[in-house]
C-alpha cells in the first residue's frame, strides 16, 4: 500500500538534476515514501542523498535526536551535499580559467648556452676575412614577457558563459540542500511511523495475551470448547509476528536515517519528536505558485544556464570577429651578466578570420542547439513547478481528510474491541468476533499512523514545491 504522497516525493528525486533513483520496497503495511528506501544510481552505487560521512565518535548513551538535530546534521555530513559543494567549486574554477584568458599573461626567463656556428652549413662562405666557422662564444639572456589580449570576443563571451555557469552551481547546490531536508525529514517521519507502529502493535499483542488468558480460563471452566482457546492463540502468534517485522522495520530506518545524516558509526540513538498533527501554514494555491517561481533553486537555476548558453552562443558567433593581442619583451642579452645590454620588442597583432573551413558555423549551431535544449528545459521546469504545487495541495487536502477518518475509524475500532470483548465473557458470543474486532483495530491503527505520516510528508512536500529555504522546512512542518 503506498502512501498519497508517494508519487510527488518519487517525482521530485526522480526529477532532480543530479541524484535519479528508483523506489524500493517496504514490509507490508508499511507506508515508505519513495524517497526513503534504499536508491541506486546508474552507476550501481547507492544515493548520495542517502548516503553520509559518518563524523564524530559515539557518545555513550542513547543520543536523544530531536528532528531539528537531523537536519542540521544532514546540512553539513550529507554526501549529497558535500559532492554539490565540490561541483560548485569545479564550476568556480572553470570561471577563472576563462578569466585567465583575459587577463595579462608574464612570464620570466634566463638562459645562458655556448654556441658554436657553421656559417658555411648556413649558405654563408667564400667571404675574404670571414671564418666559416665562428665561435664557440657565450650568449647570457635574461628576459620577461608579457601578452594581453586586447579585443578577444569569444573568450568574453565564454568567460560570461562561465560565470552563469556558476551561478547556476550554487543555485544548484541550494536546491541540493533542500532536496536533502525533504528526503532527511521524511527519513525521520518515517522511523517516527515505524516507532508508532511498533506501539500500536505491541498494544495488539497485549490485548491478545489477554483474550487467550480468558479462553483458557473459561475452557479449564468448561464454558467454552478448545476451539476458542487455539483461535486466541493463533490470533496472539499472528500479533507477535507482527511486533518483530514493526521492530525490525523500525530498526532498519534508523539506520537509513543515521547513514543519511552522518552520524558516528555505533551511536545508539532516540527519536526525541512525535508525528503529532498540525494544519499546514495559510497560503492560496495561486500565492504558492508565484512563490515558487521567486523562491525555487532549481528554477533560478535554470534560467542561470540559459544565460550562460545564450553567452556560449554569443562566443561562438564573435569569432568571426578580428581580435587584437599585444606581445612584448624585455631584457638583457651579451656574452656575460656583466657585459649584457637591454632588449625589448613590442608587437601588436590583428587577426582576422577569412575562411575557417566552416568551422565557426558549426559550432554557432551547436551552440544555437544547447540554448534551445536550455530553454525547452526551462520552460518545461516552469510547468512542472506548477503542477507540482498543485499535486502538493491536492495531496496535502486528501492527507488532512485521512487523518480526521482515521481518527474517527480509530474510536470506533476501540469501542468494538471493548464491546466484542464483553460479549464474549459474558458468553454471548464466541472469540471470533473479539478477533475480527482485534483485526480491524489493527487496521485502523496502521492506517491512523499511515495517514499522519502522510500528512506530514505532505507538508513536507508542498515546502519543497513552494521553494522554501532549507532553514526553514522545520517550521513549515509544524504549522508556522
Amino acid at each position: 500500500m503506498k502512501s498519497l504522497v508517494g508519487l510527488p516525493v518519487l517525482m521530485l528525486i526522480l526529477l532532480n538534476p543530479v541524484w535519479a533513483q528508483a523506489p524500493g520496497s517496504a514490509y507490508p503495511g508499511n507506508q515508505m515514501s519513495p524517497a526513503v528506501p534504499a536508491m541506486m544510481n546508474p552507476a550501481g552505487n547507492q544515493n548520495p542523498l542517502l548516503g553520509g560521512i559518518p563524523s564524530g565518535k559515539p557518545t555513550t548513551g542513547a543520543l536523544p535526536l530531536s528532528l531539528s538535530d537531523a537536519l542540521k546534521r544532514a546540512l553539513v555530513y550529507n554526501l549529497g551535499v558535500t559532492l554539490s559543494g565540490q561541483a560548485t567549486q569545479a564550476a568556480r574554477a572553470a570561471r577563472m580559467l576563462a578569466l585567465s584568458q583575459l587577463l595579462p599573461q608574464v612570464s620570466t626567463g634566463v638562459r645562458e648556452s655556448v654556441q658554436q656556428v657553421n656559417l658555411e652549413a648556413l649558405g654563408f662562405s667564400g667571404f675574404p676575412g670571414i671564418p666559416t666557422v665562428i665561435g664557440p662564444f657565450n650568449v647570457f639572456d635574461v628576459r620577461a614577457y608579457a601578452s594581453q589580449s586586447v579585443l578577444d570576443f569569444p573568450a568574453l563571451n565564454r568567460w560570461r558563459a562561465q560565470r552563469e555557469n556558476v551561478r547556476a552551481a550554487e543555485l544548484s547546490e541550494l536546491d541540493t540542500r533542500e532536496l536533502v531536508v525533504f528526503v532527511s525529514g521524511n527519513l525521520y517521519l518515517q522511523a517516527v511511523a515505524s516507532s508508532s507502529r511498533i506501539d500500536a502493535t505491541r498494544a495488539q499483542v497485549a490485548t491478545a495475551q489477554a483474550l487467550y488468558n480468558l479462553a483458557v480460563d473459561q475452557k479449564a471452566a468448561g464454558v467454552v470448547p478448545g476451539i476458542e482457546v487455539l483461535r486466541a492463540q493463533v490470533e496472539l502468534q499472528a500479533e507477535q509476528q507482527r511486533l518483530i517485522l514493526a521492530e525490525n522495520q523500525f530498526a532498519t530506518d534508523k539506520l537509513t536515517l543515521a547513514r543519511a545524516i552522518g552520524l558516528p558509526l555505533g551511536q545508539e540513538f532516540t527519536l526525541a519528536d512525535g508525528m503529532a498533527y498540525s494544519p499546514p501554514p495559510v497560503v492560496s494555491q495561486d500565492d504558492a505558485i508565484q512563490r515558487a517561481y521567486r523562491d525555487r533553486a532549481d528554477y533560478q537555476s535554470a534560467q542561470a544556464r540559459v544565460r550562460g548558453a545564450e553567452s556560449e552562443r554569443k562566443a561562438a558567433q564573435t569569432e568571426r570577429l578580428p581580435a587584437l593581442d599585444f606581445t612584448g619583451d624585455y631584457g638583457i642579452i651579451g656574452k656575460r651578466p656583466w657585459d649584457s645590454h637591454g632588449t625589448f620588442t613590442a608587437a601588436a597583432s590583428l587577426r582576422i578570420p577569412i575562411f575557417q573551413g566552416g568551422s565557426i558555423r558549426a559550432q554557432v549551431q551547436e551552440a544555437d542547439a544547447v540554448l534551445r535544449q536550455q530553454e525547452a528545459q526551462l520552460e518545461d521546469l516552469r510547468g512542472r513547478i506548477y503542477y507540482d504545487v498543485q499535486n502538493a495541495f491536492l495531496d496535502l487536502k486528501a492527507a488532512a481528510d485521512r487523518v480526521q477518518v482515521a481518527q474517527s475509524a480509530l474510536q470506533l475500532a476501540h469501542e468494538q474491541v471493548a464491546q466484542s470483548e464483553d460479549r464474549f465473557r459474558a458468553g454471548v458470543s464466541s472469540n471470533i468476533e473479539v478477533v475480527q474486532a482485534q483485526q480491524a483495530l489493527a487496521t485502523a491503527n496502521e492506517n491512523y499512523i499511515s495517514s499522519l505520516y502522510a500528512h506530514s510528508s505532505a507538508k513536507l512536500s508542498l515546502a519543497k514545491a513552494m521553494g522554501v529555504r532549507a532553514d526553514s522546512y522545520e517550521q513549515f512542518l509544524r504549522g508556522k
